[in-house]
């Protein structure tokens, strides 16, 4: 009963949203968070997915589905200052406990604007690429004309101290009034030979072109709406591209997987193979998905059995690609909305109202003892936290940064006690990216920052007083 009401509240929710979206971007989230303090106690996850400010037919092919499957993407994160200008100014004093503005990523610099969705690595556990990292952030605030709000895809090769514009994407890539720019999805083939971005409008496949302004885009074919779903207040119209969101391309660059569903339809993960010419071509939906709620994380993971984790709005499981059977991650409680997944030494898992670290690749168990900050203003603190992302460090499993509503915690041994990043201005964090170096950026609603936290320097210690 509580879960089907749990479902029901979250449809309630997805509804609120279509009809406030563009009020929500023009409030903070805490104002969000009073203002729907009673729905939210109905439907606990559905927070989540709300606390955001601002084709051609398909051509199927039938192939194996072998995979020689990837690494876990790594998000490396670095600490920032307020106003830093340039590459230079961001890198300046990372050995300091201050954390630096990134101010090079493209767009208005309007509220919401240097805030990245999402992060991206080469998939080759061998690529010597430095810190390169892609990133995709969404410029819709209102206070731009809705014709000329855009997303962009941008690369960084000093670990996100710069940031250079590979693509301007506008509403013919994207809904720019309804979802966009919070469950988006980004991933790139080895080398960055090509980019895989998702939105309302579906998948799409981003060539960048040597010494060009913009790279080149193109569909890739994907779901449509079978029929509209009148209750939405901007329904699709039939043949619409069903929404696409969480992606993943293998180590070797051959094959894809991409998440559709959300307000179009039950969720459903389709695989897709390279053809000669480099482009993605549509196979089949992977076997019966074990839940009909949204799809929400997602990784590749290559420790043993060639296995795919997915999160989702209640639970978190695992798929084997060799005998396609789905196990479902024991130790999660119910109606965890699963943000985010990383997979350095086991299954860790980014929730709400929680996180998990993991006991074996089938099992996980939430920390309990961790006293994060709940809610700012009343000094609340406890384990119940509703976190968006985890990032474990490859080069350092014991470290790890979490995402929260309440802001960026850090953790030097393996998950077990954590602590806020307070050098970075209040709100809500989503994503983060660990650095060769063990810099670190994190990114959310007030902006992308470089930070240091695991410097000596920023290790708290007493200060003694002169008599």
């Amino acid at each position: 009963m509580a879960i089907a009401a749990s479902r029901a509240a979250m449809k309630t929710m997805r509804r609120y949203y279509d009809l406030n979206v563009h009020a929500e971007r023009k409030r903070s989230s805490w104002e969000l968070r009073r203002n729907l303090g009673v729905v939210l106690m109905a439907a606990p996850m559905a927070w989540g997915q709300l606390s955001q400010h601002p084709t051609p037919a398909p051509n199927r092919a039938a192939s194996r589905w072998a995979i020689p499957l990837n690494s876990p993407l790594s998000v490396n994160a670095v600490p920032s200052s307020p106003e830093g200008r340039d590459g230079d100014d961001a890198r300046r004093g990372l050995d300091s406990c201050r954390s630096r503005r990134v101010t090079t990523l493209p767009g208005s610099h309007e509220f919401g604007s240097d805030f990245i969705v999402a992060m991206a690595t080469d998939p080759d556990p061998k690529a010597n690429h430095g810190d390169v990292v892609w990133a995709l952030t969404a410029d819709l605030s209102d206070t731009i004309p809705v014709q000329e709000r855009a997303m962009y895809i941008s690369k960084s090769t000093d670990g996100g101290a710069t940031w250079a514009r590979v693509l301007r994407m506008d509403s013919n890539y994207f809904d720019a009034k309804i979802g966009e720019g919070l469950r988006n999805g980004l991933s790139v083939s080895p080398g960055g030979a090509d980019i895989v971005v998702t939105t309302q409008k579906g998948a799409f496949q981003v060539i960048p072109q040597p010494g060009a302004l913009d790279a080149v885009a193109r569909s890739i074919a994907g779901p449509r709406v079978p029929r509209p779903r009148p209750r939405l207040s901007r329904p699709k119209k039939v043949g619409d591209p069903i929404m696409a969101g969480v992606v993943q391309v293998t180590a070797d660059g051959k094959q894809m997987i991409v998440g559709y569903g959300y307000f179009d339809r039950k969720p459903q993960l389709i695989t897709y193979h390279r053809d000669d010419r480099g482009s993605w071509i549509e196979d089949k939906p992977l076997p019966h998905f074990p839940t009909d709620m949204d799809i929400l994380s997602m990784q590749f993971d290559t420790s043993g059995p060639n296995s795919l984790y997915v999160g989702t709005g209640d639970q978190a499981y695992r798929l084997n690609l060799q005998t396609m059977k789905w196990t479902r991650i024991t130790g999660v409680g119910p109606d965890s909305a699963i943000h985010a997944i990383s997979l350095v030494g086991g299954p860790h898992l980014a929730a709400c109202w929680g996180i998990y670290n993991p006991v074996s690749a089938d099992a996980v168990k939430r920390v309990t003892d961790a006293r994060f900050l709940l809610h700012r203003f009343t000094d609340e603190v406890g384990p119940n936290i509703r976190a968006y992302g985890i990032e474990v460090d490859r080069s350092r499993p014991n470290r790890q940064v979490l995402t929260s509503i309440t802001g960026a915690y850090i953790s030097d041994d393996s998950g077990e006690s954590w602590r806020r990043v307070n050098d970075l201005p209040d709100g809500e964090y989503r994503s983060a990216h660990f650095n060769s170096d063990g810099t670190v950026i994190v990114s959310g609603l007030p902006g992308t920052f470089l930070v240091n936290p695991f410097s000596n320097s920023c290790s708290p210690r007493l200060k003694t007083r002169d008599h």
